[in-house]
């Protein structure tokens, strides 16, 4: 069981799901109904797990090489077993979206797609943070499709610009982490960092009501901003780029490594003030669910590896 959650780096899943009450959240008041929630959040976790299972399967042979400790690689899955365990993980995703919706499902379809082309090509390409990033946007919509009427329904504000400003966020996550198993180029790191840093800006403008008064919002229903939210955005930019800087005084594995698993693990917390801001006091439980997350989050990541 332990090789299994390794092959499919299970701690991070956590993050997958608080996209989904995101989602879900800027749509709909409450989660309700709950077989929709609970399906979506099937199949965010089935999507997610599969592919990062899919991505130790195409890269079994840069694995062996630099990573033999894996599963695939150390023998202790066997290919023939990976390859069922990654489809059937993405089967259930999939048959999970239709139990949520029509859009949902084709919501989960075109990212079943992007998750396919990024582990079997795009990663190796200049684009493929690019790509990665769209996941996480479309991980963001999959949650909104649950309260949404009709397919179009699902890219509208503000579930667009949130799930746009999360994607490139995680776009520059993928960058820096891109050389994690060696030592890192310090001007990659840089880089990928200012993008980390455009996808905060982006969560800064929503926060204010920059955005809104840019024109991007509706002035009825979308809050006119929250300062206080904004400092606490900024407290939370501020622990992520120290460890960006860490990394960058020391682009070893290990700080490269740490310093991503506190970019990943944040999305909890992102997600939460995210909901408290649309929400409001009403919305306090969810924020204190997507929190709580981190704590199996966590714990799990002291046993299996995230990255």
């Amino acid at each position: 069981m332990r090789s299994y959650l390794q092959l499919c780096r299970f701690p991070a899943v956590f993050t997958a799901l608080g996209d989904i009450l995101l989602g879900y959240l800027l749509v709909q008041s409450t989660l309700t109904p709950i077989v929709s929630v609970a399906a979506l959040l099937v199949a965010t976790g089935g999507l997610y797990l599969s592919g990062m299972a899919w991505n130790d399967i195409f890269d079994r042979e840069e694995d062996a090489r630099e990573r033999p400790g894996r599963p695939i690689p150390s023998g202790r899955i066997p290919l023939r077993s990976a390859t069922v365990f990654s489809a059937g993980l993405m089967g259930l995703g999939l048959a999970a979206s239709a139990v949520a919706g029509v859009p949902s499902l084709f919501v989960a379809l075109i990212l079943s797609g992007c998750i396919l082309l990024y582990d079997a090509w795009l990663k190796r390409t200049p684009i493929g943070p690019v790509a990665m990033g769209t996941c996480r946007f479309l991980n963001v919509l999959l949650g909104a499709s649950g309260g949404a009427a009709t397919f179009a329904d699902v890219w509208r504000m503000p579930q667009i610009w949130v799930a746009a400003a999360m994607g490139i966020y995680i776009a520059g996550v993928t960058w820096f982490a891109r050389k994690d198993s060696g030592e890192s180029p310090r001007g990659s790191l840089i880089a990928s960092g200012f993008v980390v840093n455009l996808g905060f800006l982006g969560l800064a403008a929503w926060v204010s009501g920059a955005a809104l008064r840019w024109g991007f919002g509706d002035p009825v229903l979308d809050p006119p901003g929250e300062w206080n939210l904004v400092l606490a955005l900024v407290v939370i930019a501020i622990t992520v780029n120290r460890r960006i800087v860490l990394a960058v005084g020391d682009p070893s594995p290990r700080v490269v490594q740490l310093a991503v698993k506190t970019m990943l693990l944040t999305l909890l917390v992102l997600d939460a003030l995210l909901i408290y801001y649309y929400r409001g006091d009403p919305g306090m439980p969810y924020s204190l669910v997507c929190l709580a997350m981190l704590i199996p989050a966590l714990f799990l990541g002291r046993w299996l590896t995230i990255t």
